[in-house]
């Protein structure tokens, strides 16, 4: 049977493209023994997995699996590494481990029981949520894999190199970044793609069916991965489907539980553990206040889709083009940044600056005296001042 594994693996890693590797892959490449990809289903994790085996495992004795494979429901995992470290393995890359009863149990026994074993595996971004009976924090490093940025959706598509930008650069140079951009590229038409299909990397596969796709992909966190760590019955399921598509077309949506509740016949403080489930498994962004407590169940104040690609999916012509303008702000940002909800203007980032996400005649008045304050601007190739194209946000990673 091992065997059979092996032939499986080389063909799987042989077949991986490395036209575009993305930089988070360098992750993979530190001297630990256990290292984890968790991530929402679809943002190309297995595709970062198999790349570096094909890269850097060259010539080294190594097996991908995925955990979601049949096999696995009628046989030890722990025997099955025992077989291969016995043949002589170096490497084991393990797809999918939330499929895997006692996932995190095992890794541990592995990796305390093999000592010259490496362990790589990839998995929902719903893991901890699995209140594994081993804790791995002290074992090994983790990585959550964000779908690809406005930058690396640029580079993909037009054969480009632009780098990641920092932020103090950005607002202290943005005109000139932005002509260099602009030299090659037309970047506002490049956002207009991107928020409708550019997050995922399956729309190489395939962009006609991209929005189909994303939909399969939502269902398939809804219906399987949920139910599976949050042991969410099905006919709650169905509530929950009610809820992303209340949020999805909204503008954006200010919870009021005691309505909310009314209208999905979910009890407040089922809601809140709702709300928290579809945040974990980024389809949503729950913003709230600094000032208020940063409990995960805590009331946010506003609540956006995790990415546009998302709402377009949901909401389709419903789709309100400043909430757009706000969420693809927001998703760009949150992965280095502390985002929260600004009392006067969007945005407050870092506890020191202040946006407004407008179109191209979005004025200060909202943010008029404030200090470190911007202006995010839809439709501009160029700012001016303290007014920043929206779209070279898109460069933060």
């Amino acid at each position: 049977m091992l065997s059979k594994f092996f032939e499986i693996s080389e063909k799987t890693i042989d077949e991986v493209g490395i036209d575009f590797i993305r930089p988070q892959i360098a992750f993979l490449n530190q001297n630990e023994r256990l290292i984890g990809i968790k991530g929402s289903k679809g943002v190309g994790k297995t595709t970062l997995l198999l790349q570096y085996a094909k890269i850097h495992l060259k010539k080294s004795k190594k097996l991908y699996v995925s955990l979601d494979n049949p096999f696995f429901a009628g046989h030890n995992l722990l025997d099955f590494v025992d077989d291969y470290v016995k043949n002589g393995g170096d490497y084991l890359l393990l797809d999918e481990v939330h499929h895997y009863p006692e996932w995190s149990l095992n890794l541990k026994m592995i990796y305390d029981t093999y000592k010259n074993l490496k362990v790589i595996y990839t998995g929902s971004s719903l893991l901890h949520l699995t209140k594994g009976r081993a804790d791995l924090s002290r074992r090994g490093m983790i990585y959550t894999l964000q779908g690809l940025s406005l930058r690396e959706y640029i580079n993909l598509t037009e054969k480009t190199d632009f780098a990641v930008l920092s932020l103090d650069d950005i607002l202290k140079n943005h005109n000139a970044l932005s002509k260099s951009v602009i030299s090659k590229v037309r970047p506002i038409l490049k956002y207009n793609e991107y928020i409708k299909w550019g997050y995922y990397p399956f729309f190489l596969e395939n962009k006609g069916n991209y929005q189909f796709k994303l939909l399969e992909t939502i269902n398939q966190i809804l219906e399987a991965e949920l139910p599976m760590v949050a042991k969410i019955s099905y006919a709650n399921v169905i509530k929950l489907k009610q809820l992303l598509q209340l949020v999805s077309e909204s503008v954006p949506f200010k919870p009021n539980f005691e309505k909310v509740s009314k209208q999905t016949a979910i009890s407040k403080n089922t809601l809140k553990d709702y709300l928290f489930y579809l945040h974990e498994a980024m389809l949503i962004f729950m913003l709230r206040s600094d000032k208020k407590t940063q409990s995960t169940l805590a009331k946010p104040e506003k609540i956006y889709m995790h990415n546009p690609n998302i709402m377009f999916s949901l909401a389709h012509e419903n789709s309100n083009m400043g909430n757009l303008r706000e969420c693809f702000f927001l998703n760009q940002l949150y992965l280095h940044f502390n985002v929260h909800y600004a009392e006067s203007g969007d945005f407050l980032i870092n506890g020191k600056y202040i946006f407004e996400v407008g179109g191209k005649n979005k004025t200060y008045k909202q943010i008029a005296g404030l200090k470190n304050s911007f202006i995010a601007a839809d439709d501009i190739e160029i700012g001016l001042n303290n007014t920043i194209p929206l779209w070279l946000f898109g460069f933060l990673y």
